[in-house]
């Protein structure tokens, strides 16, 4: 029989390899911009165009490469990196494997531009599906150059599964903001169709860090250090109170790569326990640095998974070390409850001596001089201008006998007695004519009277029954279709701020913004000015509260980020569903009943009344019949 096993091609091999490499642009620029910093380049630029689709170019100022490794490169398993198995465990660069060149030129056209430093001139190549096309001697400046152009164009099923250009674009911003925080001293540049997103120059931590997510991020952040024999810890946590209900700033990095760890996240938590709303997450940017074989970072493909020897202990000292710094910089509260800080000494008096009182004594003072009698023309004069209504100087202590004659302060005033019976008065009576209300009319308000149970369901009786509704759903609901056809309609009321509302977003949130900006419109709002990462609001909708504005549209921005529709129905369908989800009362909320009467009374006017926007039920019924079927023994 003729045997069945085989080997594939270079080019198939490479094309199946590239799937577990290069699963979107993204991808690509991970690959690319880390080899940018493992060649030790000080400056790296980042040129996107359709959100790497057509384009992903990376320009950097590192050692470069003579012609034998330019062409070398693209082979598979191909590294500088490492030569023996005992290298994986001590690790300083970033890539290893040298699959990632090989892979991105099977599945794009890939032109590659380098050179090195003491070479007079440099290398030009090109591939296109893993087929060297050309390769000749250029003048290009030191350092490398990789252009990927028309990703997937060999593989249009792959293509088809990329999402659309603002979630992809979404993608590579995080990659290029990983990269770029665990090196701030080399100067990044992210160019985006043309338009210049980030120019991070080299600077320190903290600048970095405020440099990617704005300026308001400064005044959260609050520093994290300490040094153990396992592991030495630096970075930054928020502040509880800046605390966001999506899990996008939050990074870990280990020997200066970028990590995911539960585990970690988990002590992070747990040193924030108390001090968070629930349902928020806790933001940090910490920088681990421990001995590169007490690590293993070849488990997992993205190399985004690491093994530590003694993850217990990192637990712990992580744990410990981010509440010390809470407690340090007064963030959590401290034990002492007692501490009255008006006792403190200031800071300009520390270290200087104490003075005792000096202490003076008058000789000469009689306490019994101030009551010693006046001569009696004092008092009559005194007593005089009392009854006479005189006006003076008060003089010492009455004596005895003026006290004694008070009664002839009220000489001279008449007094009449006048007596009131009670027979005179006359009382106001209301006439009982019967009940206040008809027996008709009583009952209506009985049958339509809604009652709310644990302040999460309104129970409303109905002639088979009754009807339970879950209050948040209903309401749900209810904003929903009313914001849906404010978007349809473009109907929309707005109220004008006494003072405008500024608020600072992350510059990839500021693009989500602007691509939104008409559809909010829409609804309500009125934006003055679209800054690098500041947004004015100078008019919201009716039905929402400046201290609501916020919420809402990190709300929106974090819905979005998942995945940005490109159909402009769906996406305004996906706005109202953030906008009812948010605005829509909180189970647990106490409502009066002209409250639940509304919700009730709103939720069947709705076109689809039974299910909430996230096709979940909003009520059930209850028959008379089932409820006596409970009573049946």
């Amino acid at each position: 029989m003729s045997s069945i096993i085989r080997l594939l091609p270079d080019h198939v091999a490479n094309q199946i390899a590239a799937g577990e490499v290069v699963q979107r642009p993204a991808s690509v620029v991970k690959e690319l911009v880390e080899n940018a910093v493992d060649a030790g380049a000080t400056s790296i630029q980042l040129l996107v165009k359709d959100a790497g689709k057509t384009l992903i170019q990376v320009m950097d100022n590192g050692k470069g490469m003579n012609e034998t490794d330019a062409r070398l490169c693209f082979e598979r398993h191909a590294t500088s990196k490492i030569a023996l198995a005992e290298d994986l465990f001590r690790l300083k660069t970033k890539g290893f494997r040298g699959e990632a060149l090989a892979s991105i030129a099977a599945i794009a056209h890939v032109e590659l531009k380098t050179k090195q430093a003491d070479a007079e001139l440099g290398t030009h190549l090109i591939i296109e599906g893993s087929k060297v096309v050309s390769q000749e001697v250029a003048v290009v400046p030191q350092g490398t150059s990789f252009s990927v152009k028309n990703l997937f164009f060999n593989i249009p099923a792959r293509r088809n599964f990329l999402k659309s250009d603002t979630v992809e674009m979404r993608h590579v911003v995080d990659e290029f903001e990983r990269v770029a925080l665990a090196h701030p001293d080399i100067h990044f540049t992210l160019i985006n169709n043309g338009s210049e997103m980030f120019n991070l120059p080299a600077t320190n931590l903290r600048q970095r860090i405020v440099g990617v997510f704005g300026s308001k991020t400064n005044e959260k952040l609050v520093p994290v250090q300490e040094t153990t024999e396992i592991v030495e810890v630096v970075g930054f946590v928020a502040k509880p109170e800046f605390a966001k209900k999506s899990r996008g700033e939050q990074f870990f990095f280990v020997n200066d790569r970028f990590i995911k760890s539960g585990y970690l996240h988990h002590a992070i938590s747990a040193a924030f326990e108390g001090l968070l709303k629930e349902g928020t997450h806790p933001s940090y940017f910490l920088y681990l640095q421990v001995p590169e074989n007490s690590i293993d970072i070849n488990i997992h493909p993205t190399k985004t998974e690491i093994k530590f020897d003694d993850e217990q202990a990192l637990y712990a000292i992580l744990r410990a070390t981010v509440k010390h710094s809470l407690g340090q910089f007064n963030v959590a509260p401290v034990l002492d409850f007692q501490r009255d800080q008006s006792l403190d000494t200031p800071y300009h008096l520390e270290g200087t001596k104490s003075v005792d009182p000096t202490i003076e004594i008058n000789t000469g003072f009689n306490p019994f001089d101030a009551i010693k009698e006046r001569p009696a023309s004092s008092s009559a004069s005194f007593s005089s201008k009392m009854n006479t209504g005189g006006s003076g100087l008060s003089p010492a202590p009455f004596r005895k006998e003026v006290l004694s004659q008070w009664e002839t302060l009220y000489e001279g005033i008449p007094q009449e007695k006048e007596t009131i019976l009670a027979s005179q008065h006359i009382f106001e009576q209301e006439v009982v004519t019967g009940s206040l209300f008809d027996a008709d009319e009583t009952e209506s308000n009985a049958q339509n009277k809604t009652y709310q149970i644990h302040k999460k369901y309104i129970v409303s009786p109905i002639k088979s029954g009754m009807v339970i509704i879950d209050q948040r759903r209903a309401h749900q609901r209810v904003l929903y279709e009313q914001y849906l056809n404010d978007l349809h309609s473009n109907k929309n009321s707005s109220q004008q701020l006494l003072f405008p509302l500024s608020l600072y977003y992350a510059t990839y949130e500021m693009e989500l913004l602007q691509q939104m900006q008409d559809y909010l419109q829409q609804i309500g709002f009125v934006f003055d000015a679209f800054d690098t990462e500041k947004v004015v609001i100078s008019g919201i909708p009716v039905a929402i509260t400046e201290s609501e504005v916020s919420i809402i549209l990190e709300d929106l921005l974090s819905d979005m980020q998942s995945a940005f529709p490109t159909d402009k129905d769906v996406l305004k369908d996906r706005i109202a569903k953030s906008f009812a989800q948010s605005l829509a009362v909180k189970t647990g909320t106490f409502l009066n009943e002209k409250e639940q009467e509304h919700i009730v009374n709103s939720l069947f006017a709705c076109t689809e009344p039974n299910v909430s926007p996230f096709l979940k039920p909003t009520f059930i019924t209850m028959k008379v019949e089932d409820i006596d079927k409970k009573f049946i023994l």
